[in-house]
């Protein structure tokens, strides 16, 4: 499953995302993966949740990114659970391009059955028909 928190940049997104993170580690039965642009958020995650700073991986473009995400599944198979804060920027995708990476990402879910939870900066009127229906909060 694949889902998002959308809004424009500056409305509360990394918030909303970081107490679904933390809520959901209590009810987790395998293990939860944080990816961010920077560390900045490390001591407002639970200690459970692995916080991963992607820019140090010198990830630079969309298909990097999605095999960053599966090198990530392969290593941990009590992998339950990935979110994803400053999407548009750790993926190096721009909002032409995010419809295929979000194509990917749910593939990816379905065969390795890891839940992915999404920010994405931009307003859902812009965002295409498959990421819609899947926005859990809009801001």
């Amino acid at each position: 499953m694949v889902q998002f928190i959308v809004g424009d940049k500056g409305k509360g997104k990394t918030k909303h995302l970081l107490d679904k993170v933390n809520t959901e580690i209590k009810d987790v039965q395998g293990n939860i993966v944080y990816l961010d642009k920077s560390t900045k958020h490390m001591f407002e995650l639970n200690n459970k949740i692995r916080l991963i700073d992607v820019p140090e991986y010198l990830v630079t473009d969309c298909d990097e990114f999605v095999g960053f995400v599966c090198g990530i599944i392969s290593q941990d198979h009590d992998l339950q659970q990935m979110y994803f804060d400053s999407f548009m920027k750790i993926a190096c995708v721009e909002a032409d391009g995010i419809e295929k990476v979000i194509c990917k990402l749910e593939k990816i879910s379905e065969k390795f059955h890891v839940d992915f939870v999404i920010s994405i900066a931009l307003d859902e009127s812009v965002l295409p028909e498959n990421v819609r229906k899947n926005i859990i909060v809009s801001l």
